[in-house]
């Protein structure tokens, strides 16, 4: 069986796979309207791959495997698919020279080989990336909890729209996000491993944003892996939801504040990854030649299997899957796309 697969007891999906297709795309525009909206983004164009060596693709938890590729027309370098756009979009702003306040978002898309499939994981990833351009005395708590405020009330605002669309599907969003670091949470449940603290929180708050992700805490463990290139340590998180259909905390974004060149250095040091100081992206930091910015990237696929109430990501997308998740869903009736 599948790592984690959850079947929900007598599922049935509330839509048919055409009328699926159809909510799909209504769902996508209203949300990526509501949160360029919000967040004063504009879209933009975004790579599919990028260039070996730059240090621009997202190292994730450091352990992935990168598909790469070489080109016929493109000599003696590698290209590879982006993991995600973290810092892609760093240099994008300040390409396009972005004012202080607004930022792009883009829809990007991925090929992670090395996840292991369940009900929210798929080798095939679609997410919006977005970035935004705030000012040196921005870097702190008060401006990230701005933001996640603003793009909770977007998600908040397209559960009512789905509603509105196909009333079988119930709201069960809380009305506000709760607040939390990885210390409190550890503090609040130590005997717990951190995902069954964050089952805990989500289920008790119904939506959560837990601060602070990547460093090691009082005990010595991390809460998560995190790229030490990106997002500061101290200024990130994780919007995680208590989702219903599956029983289940769900993760829907990953963002944070990004690093100056003091975050950067310690970071990297703490990671053991100095060695991506000459690097062309990290020497931009280093010299501040990149604007101060927030973003973060919302997974498409996630959000819509929760706004259509879906037990399998595979209902919301088209992927490949091996033969036990294509018996499990057979066997318990859910239809994937």
């Amino acid at each position: 069986m599948p790592k984690q697969m959850m079947t929900p007891t007598a599922y049935k999906s509330k839509l048919g796979l055409i009328e699926t297709e159809v909510a799909l795309k209504k769902v996508k525009d209203y949300f990526e309207a509501r949160l360029s909206e919000v967040l004063q983004l504009v879209r933009v164009s975004a790579p599919l791959f990028i260039k070996s060596g730059r240090g621009l693709n997202d190292n994730l938890n450091g352990i992935e495997r990168v598909v790469s590729f070489d080109a016929l027309d493109v000599k003696d370098e590698h290209v590879e698919i982006v993991q995600s756009l973290s810092k892609w979009k760093r240099s994008a702003l300040a390409k396009y020279q972005f004012p202080l306040g607004t930022g792009l978002y883009t829809d990007m898309k991925a090929i992670r080989r090395d996840e292991e499939l369940d009900n929210l994981h798929s080798i095939y990833v679609d997410q919006w990336d977005w970035e935004k351009v705030i000012s040196r005395q921005q870097r702190n708590l008060v401006t990230l909890e701005e933001e996640v405020k603003k793009i909770y009330s977007a998600i908040k605002d397209t559960e009512e729209f789905v509603h509105d669309l196909y009333p079988a599907i119930q709201p069960c969003l809380p009305k506000s996000i709760y607040f939390i670091t990885t210390q409190e949470l550890e503090t609040m449940y130590p005997a717990l491993s951190p995902k069954e603290r964050e089952e805990a929180i989500a289920k008790k708050h119904g939506a959560v944003f837990i601060m602070q992700i990547g460093g090691k805490l009082r005990s010595g463990e991390k809460h998560d892996g995190r790229s030490p290139d990106y997002d500061d340590w101290s200024l990130n998180g994780d919007i995680i939801v208590w989702y219903p259909t599956l029983e289940s905390a769900v993760e829907l974004s990953s963002m944070g504040i990004r690093v100056d060149k003091n975050a950067l250095l310690r970071q990297l040091q703490a990671a053991d990854c100095e060695d991506r100081v000459g690097l062309a992206y990290h020497q931009a930091i280093l010299k501040e030649e990149l604007p101060f910015s927030i973003g973060g990237g919302i997974g498409q696929s996630r959000l819509c299997m929760f706004f259509l109430q879906k037990a399998h990501i595979g209902e919301v997308q088209v992927s490949v899957w091996n033969d036990e998740v294509l018996k499990e869903c057979e066997e318990n009736n859910i239809p994937l796309l």
